[in-house]
This record gives C-alpha cells, sequence and structure tokens, in this order.
C-alpha cells in the first residue's frame, strides 16, 4: 500500500504541476494586446514564400488569395517552390507567371531529410524582400492579412512574428476535435511569446527579418531534421533578439488549412512536429514537457489502478476535472477569438482521447521514421 500510497500522490503532484503550466498559458495569452491596424501606408517590400509538394488541388486558391491583398502589389513577390511534385503543382504555379508568381524548381538529386527547409532556404536565397513570410500551399486567407501583418511589423519592430492558424471547414466529429486541440497548441505558442520565453510557432503562418534569418545562420544546425522550419528557426531567433519577437492577437491574421481527414494522417502529422522536441536546448522546457507527460501517464495508470484499488479513483477523479477545468478556462479564450466556441462541446471527449495520443507521440515522436509527402524521414 505504500507504493500505492506513493503513485497517487506524486499523481496529485503531477497534476498540480500540469495546472501551473496551463495556468501560465492563460496569463500569456491575456498578457498579448489585441492589435489594432493603424492607417499608415506601407513601406516594406515583402518576400511571400510557399513550398509546395503533390498540392494541386489546394495550390490555386492559395496563390489567388496571395494575389488578392490588399496591399500594393509592387511591394510583395510571391515565390513558390515546388519540392519534386509528381502532379500538376507546378504547372499550376507556371500558369500564373502573368501575375507575377515565380516558380522555382527544387533540383536535389542527393537524399535529404529536411526538402522543406532545402526548399525555404533556397526561396530565401532569390528573395528580394527585407521581410520574409511563409505559409503553405493548402492554406487560406483574408485579403487583410498581409497588410496586417507588415502594419504589425512597421508599428512594433519586430525581428519575428508569430501569426494565428485555424482548422476550417471540418467534415467530421473527428475533424472538429482536431480544431479544438489546434486552436490550444495554437494558443500554447501565443502564450509563450506573451510570457516572454517563446517555444512554438507554426511555420503556415510566420514572418521574420531576411536580415535575422541570415544572422542566425539560417537553418544550419537543423537542416538534417525534417521538421523545424518554424519552431526551431524560432529559438534561433530568440536567443539573440528575445524581446523582439511578437504574436499578432488579431483575426484579419488569421491563416485557415484543413484538419487532417484520417487518423493514419494525423498521427504522421504529430509525429512530425513531435519530432522537433529532440533538438530542445532549453533543459527546462525539456524536463517540463517530461513532467506532462507522466503526467498523462499518470492518469493512465491511476485508471488501471482504479480497478483494482479504490483509493486510486479519487485520485484518479481529481486529476480529470483538474485538467478539464484548467484546459476550460483556456480553450474559451482560444475559442472566442477563433470564433469557435461551439467546439467547447467536444472538450469532455478531447480531455479523454488527449490522454492516450499525448502518451502514444511522446515516445514515437522522438524515436524511429515517419511517413511524410510520400517520404520516409526523421
Amino acid at each position: 500500500m505504500e507504493i500505492l500510497d506513493a503513485i497517487n500522490y506524486f499523481s496529485a503532484f503531477l497534476t498540480l504541476i500540469y495546472v501551473f503550466v496551463v495556468a501560465t498559458f492563460i496569463v500569456g495569452w491575456k498578457r498579448i494586446r489585441p492589435f489594432q491596424k493603424n492607417k499608415s501606408l506601407p513601406k516594406t517590400y515583402v518576400s511571400i514564400i510557399i513550398a509546395a509538394r503533390n498540392e494541386e488541388d489546394k495550390i490555386a486558391k492559395t496563390i489567388d488569395d496571395v494575389l488578392a491583398q490588399q496591399y500594393p502589389r509592387e511591394l510583395f513577390e510571391l515565390i513558390v517552390i515546388d519540392d519534386h511534385s509528381t502532379d500538376r503543382t507546378a504547372e499550376i504555379v507556371i500558369s500564373y507567371a502573368a501575375n507575377g508568381v515565380k516558380l522555382i524548381r527544387l533540383n536535389e538529386d542527393r537524399a535529404l531529410n529536411s526538402y522543406k527547409k532545402k526548399a525555404i532556404q533556397t526561396a530565401i536565397d532569390e528573395a528580394k524582400g527585407n521581410l520574409i513570410l511563409t505559409t503553405d500551399a493548402d492554406c487560406r486567407m483574408g485579403s487583410q492579412w498581409l497588410p496586417t501583418i507588415v502594419n504589425c511589423y512597421e508599428t512594433e519592430g519586430y525581428k519575428m512574428i508569430s501569426s494565428p492558424v485555424a482548422y476550417f471547414e471540418e467534415k467530421t466529429i473527428f475533424e472538429d476535435l482536431q480544431s479544438l486541440e489546434f486552436s490550444y497548441l495554437i494558443g500554447l505558442g501565443a502564450s509563450t511569446i506573451g510570457n516572454k520565453n517563446p517555444s512554438t510557432c507554426n511555420g503556415a503562418n510566420l514572418a521574420y527579418e531576411k536580415k535575422a534569418f541570415i544572422e542566425v545562420g539560417g537553418f544550419k544546425g537543423i537542416d538534417d531534421l525534417a521538421s523545424g522550419d518554424d519552431e526551431l528557426l524560432l529559438h534561433k531567433i530568440a536567443a539573440i533578439y528575445g524581446d523582439k519577437i511578437g504574436f499578432l492577437k488579431n483575426s484579419d491574421a488569421v491563416v485557415y488549412t484543413h484538419a487532417k481527414p484520417t487518423l493514419a494522417e494525423f498521427i504522421q502529422q504529430r509525429r512530425r512536429w513531435a519530432s522537433k522536441s529532440t533538438r530542445y536546448k532549453d533543459k527546462s522546457v525539456i524536463i517540463l514537457g517530461v513532467s506532462i507527460w507522466l503526467f498523462n501517464v499518470s492518469i493512465v495508470l491511476n485508471a488501471l489502478l482504479g480497478i483494482f484499488f479504490a483509493a486510486s479513483l479519487p485520485f484518479l477523479v481529481f486529476q480529470l476535472a483538474a485538467k478539464m477545468l484548467i484546459e476550460l478556462i483556456f480553450l474559451v479564450q482560444m475559442t472566442n477569438f477563433f470564433k469557435r466556441r461551439a467546439l467547447l462541446w467536444w472538450l469532455p471527449a478531447l480531455n479523454i482521447l488527449h490522454v492516450i495520443y499525448f502518451i502514444y507521440i511522446g515516445i514515437a515522436g522522438n524515436s524511429g521514421k515517419y511517413n511524410w509527402k510520400g517520404r520516409m524521414v526523421k
């Protein structure tokens, strides 16, 4: 029974740690003041970069959205890098040549682990803009997306700006669950910036100075990892310009993309995202991540012990109740921002499923290879 007591009280301790961590997310999000775009005329030349591989069914809409921006056409360029597509992606991009869209074909004859970083680096080498803005080939955005980001850049003087990303056009309950969880992840990244300890961001909506990118050596040192063109670059820039990184809290800056339609695609995506954690240099972040992973493990352990020992059940109830309550407080803020309050109805189901998912991804994301865009990478 002493071992059982030790497990129960340790699980309670891990729960308090988790509640504290999410509470810091709540505080960090509140610290970010909503950005109000002013009426000053833009003067920054921007290079918008899209790395694309086999996106023939979506890339035309993305290009149309970019070209429809309410921003002086002479002040931005759109560069699409075709990453060895086997479909009509390149052909579609070429059809926009008359609109000034530039196509670069990635011509890499040796096997790489990170084709996306190579693609972005190649585009940046040819980019004319002082400000680099990356998005994905399956993203959609409103006409005020570019002017809002540039106005924030010119007003605040940031070296890097992380902007919001959201899922939309969900067709299934599984996609609704992903949307709610993804809003949590975007809020998490924003809150770390709000707390002056930038940890994560999303390359589907990321802006940074070309000069800052060059100054930190670009992707050098992280270019052997398939993922991390966003988060690991954030860490490199934060090491020099920690106080010059911002999150753009403005609905006009949101970029929209789609959730994964199948469980297999979802798992592969999240394994890719989780693989970046192997390169974290901040030991406190690593310790925190392990603590949260152990917290989820302890929930499963208490559930199993509760079958045989009634003494574990109160601790299990405490863990689940505390987890759901603190996440609800945080997600109310996030769903309000994204105007998706109805997603909160799925929180009870997500709360349980996320425990199992987090445990699995914590292991799978840091070991072995996975499939991404038809390639086996690690």
